[in-house]
């Protein structure tokens, strides 16, 4: 009886203290009933089960680890003397109502979550944009007011110059006239300087008068005919410039008429940029009140962002520890790290774990039915063990399943006795610690969500690259330059882009100020701490090796150019990883399609067979079953040829 009232507190007490999600009602009629008919239904209980207290194994409620669910009691004890009483049913009843609720509770947090991440990236995106829109646009108005400003001087100039021209034209037709005028007066006084002089001169009377009259009449007759042709060159020539002049005139027009036809193409570019981004403002309009309208609807609706300062009083280590753990992580993070914190001490406090049975659905190694007893090893304690298992499987020589050695592997460590319980230990252990590089690949490996030569594979990669640079260290005392580093890792790695060189260099500690003659303490990069984690270096290896595959099957859907929930043919996936990749052997491609389309290779269809038509798989199946064993580029993709 107190234990059912002790349990009956501690629900009452956690109802009241549990967030609700908003948009849910909860019946709490059971929690505001009357004082008096509580204490009154207490009394009559008290009267009517006057029982001695049961076993403790009744008041025990077993707390399933990381899974965020209330802890529910035991079963109720059966018999002629016990029997449920309204109270204990109605209490059942709302345990129920609450347990169901559960899983929408940690729904809505998750979905607030996701649409807070989402309003803010979408509001520093329209920021950003909105931002980089106006300084396009001011721009843009300052070159166009700076055109407009060349182009009225240009034809003020252009106006200046025709003027200047027909001022120098009137000056050379009034000096044409002036000069004629001139050369007139000048021959006048030229015939009569000339009469005067031959009637003074007495020595010219001496001379035949016929002579002199028939040379002075072809005299006049030559002056006569030049003077008609200076005339006519005067009336054909008269308004000719001079060539340099011309020239010169011409070559001015030729360049302002280059300079207003550039202005008058960049005119017309500055006016359709103009139109393309007044109409890519105008479609920003309508997505920023869109995207505000939604805001709106979404602060209206959903709850505030939980203040994860508040959980640095509650985690254990105070908040420096928390400090510590939050440090660079983000919301879906933190509540990655606040799972681990609270499963592991979940785990610390559950004695036993329940048996999940024998179904074909539960794995091998957790077939069981009862109650196991929890080992509560330390998390160092987990990340060994788990290390020892790997390196008995890499000297194992008849390969077994993998499920089937991780329980062999613990019968021959801790006995037949003991196995299980340390199998139902350590996978509550590797399902909690997600963040722990050692504990989350085993767990990937252990449930077949990944293939264990990737696991395999990468420390290969990891020990080629120590032995590299351990040869390239002539001194053999673990120092490398920066130059002898990227010299390395682009041998090492000849298909990583620069960038990728560039993000592994920066992660073994090179930084901008950095010259090419500093030295890298090279061994530290591949150091592991107590709990297995790795540098930021091997960490940035294992993380290029999944985007490199991601990559990687994302040019193969391209290239095969059709949905994830159409079909392919085995023929359409091997020419499609042969044009991504060509470099693949033959072996290699029939061990990806034995994997996609789950048939041995013994009975694969040779290439060019007719059976190989009949061989289909949703590519989104084929797809995933890829993805789990180790695929990745073998040599470099053929440029496509120029058109």
């Amino acid at each position: 009886m107190a234990c059912q009232q002790s349990r009956y507190h501690s629900f009452s007490s956690a109802s009241r203290l549990q967030p609700r999600p908003s948009g849910v009602t909860i019946d709490e009629s059971f929690l505001t009933e009357d004082k008096s008919t509580q204490n009154r239904k207490l009394l009559q209980k008290r009267r009517t089960l006057e029982l001695p207290a049961a076993p403790l194994s009744h008041c025990q409620a077993p707390v399933l680890g990381g899974t965020g669910k209330l802890p529910t009691q035991g079963a109720p004890p059966t018999g002629p003397g016990h029997r449920f009483h309204p109270g204990t049913k109605a209490a059942a009843h709302q345990r129920e109502k609450i347990r169901a609720l559960e899983p929408l509770k940690a729904k809505l947090v998750t979905v607030n979550e996701d649409c807070n991440e989402r309003i803010l990236a979408m509001r520093a995106e329209e920021k950003y944009e909105i931002s980089l829109l106006k300084k396009e646009k001011m721009n843009l108005l300052k070159l166009i007011d700076k055109k407009n400003e060349e182009k009225i001087s240009l034809q003020s100039e252009v106006t200046k110059l025709r003027k200047n021209l027909a001022e120098e034209y009137l000056h050379y037709l009034s000096e044409r006239d002036a000069r004629k005028i001139l050369i007139a007066d000048l021959n006048e006084l030229r015939y009569q300087r000339e009469d005067m002089s031959l009637a003074q001169s007495p020595g010219i009377w001496g001379e035949d008068p016929v002579k002199l009259t028939l040379a002075l009449t072809m005299t006049r007759q030559d002056l006569t005919r030049t003077q008609m042709e200076l005339n006519t060159m005067k009336a054909n020539f008269g308004d000719v410039v001079p060539r340099r002049d011309f020239e010169m005139q011409e070559k001015t027009n030729k360049h302002l008429q280059e300079q207003l036809d550039t202005l008058r193409a960049s005119y017309e570019e500055v006016r359709k940029e103009h139109e393309i981004l007044m109409q890519l403002h105008m479609s920003t309009l309508k997505e920023r009140d869109q995207f505000f309208s939604e805001l709106q609807e979404i602060q209206r609706t959903s709850t505030p962002r939980p203040d994860w300062t508040k959980c640095k009083d509650v985690v254990a280590g105070g908040p420096d520890r928390w400090q510590m753990l939050a440090e660079g992580k983000n919301s879906d993070q933190l509540v990655d790290v606040l799972l681990e914190e609270i499963g592991s001490g979940l785990l610390r406090e559950k004695d036993f774990f329940p048996g999940l049975g024998y179904g074909e659905a539960i794995p091998a190694f957790l077939r069981f039915d009862g109650l196991v007893e929890n080992k509560k090893p330390s998390k160092k304690d987990v990340v060994n063990l788990l290390k020892d298992a790997w390196k008995e499987r890499l000297a194992e020589e008849q390969k077994e399943t993998f499920p089937d050695f991780f329980f062999n592997f613990l019968e021959h460590r801790f006995g037949p006795s003991d196995a299980m319980a340390w199998a139902y230990t350590i996978f509550e252990n590797i399902k909690i610690f997600h963040s722990n590089e050692v504990m989350s690949q085993f767990y990937a490996v252990l449930m077949g969500k990944r293939s264990e030569n990737v696991y395999v594979t990468q420390k290969e990669i990891v020990a080629q690259l120590l032995k590299e640079m351990t040869n390239a260290d002539s001194q053999n005392e673990g120092l490398l330059t920066m130059e002898q580093f990227n010299t390395v890792l682009k041998s090492t790695f000849p298909l990583k882009t620069e960038e990728q060189i560039q993000e592994l260099m920066e992660a073994g500690g090179w930084h901008l100020s950095s010259s090419n003659a500093d030295l890298l303490n090279y061994r530290s990069l591949f150091m592991e701490d107590e709990e297995g984690q790795s540098e930021p270096f091997v960490q940035k290896l294992w993380e290029q090796y999944m985007d490199e595959k991601d990559e990687y099957l994302r040019q193969l859907k391209q290239e095969l150019g059709i949905e994830l929930h159409e079909e392919v043919t085995l023929p359409k996936l091997r020419g499609g990883l042969m044009t991504i990749d060509p470099s693949l052997d033959k072996q290699t491609v029939n061990t990806y399609m034995s994997q996609a389309f789950q048939l041995p290779e013994s009975e694969m269809p040779e290439e060019g067979d007719e059976k190989e038509e009949a061989v289909v798989e949703i590519l989104q199946t084929a797809l995933e079953r890829l993805q789990v064993i180790d695929i990745r580029r073998v040599g470099p993709r053929e440029p496509e040829p120029a058109s």
